[in-house]
């Protein structure tokens, strides 16, 4: 009972991965016909601020669920090391 119950959360946080990926995809999606409709305004303050306005909605909706799932530790953060220097610190042997 206890093997099924820890599959069933394993896969529930496999899912819900899959749909934070997808709310990444959706961002970048909806970012681009803002971005044109700015461009096809001509670039007016009205166009503009509208346009910040929708980027920052959409920017809220992507980083609010990535910073939930860090809270949570669904999600691991990013160390700040480069992949080379992450590389090279795992081949040094460790005291």
């Amino acid at each position: 009972m206890g093997a099924s119950i820890t599959t069933l959360v394993g896969l529930f946080v496999k899912a819900g991965l899959a749909v934070l990926l997808a709310n990444e995809v959706r961002g970048f999606v909806l970012a681009a016909p803002v971005l044109y409709g700015m461009y096809q305004a001509g670039g007016t303050l009205m166009a503009i601020w509208l346009g910040i306005c929708s980027l920052a909605g959409i920017a809220l909706s992507v980083v609010g669920p990535l910073f939930v799932a860090r809270k949570f530790s669904l999600v691991r953060a990013h160390s700040g090391m480069s992949w080379r220097a992450r590389q090279e610190s795992n081949l040094r042997p460790h005291a």
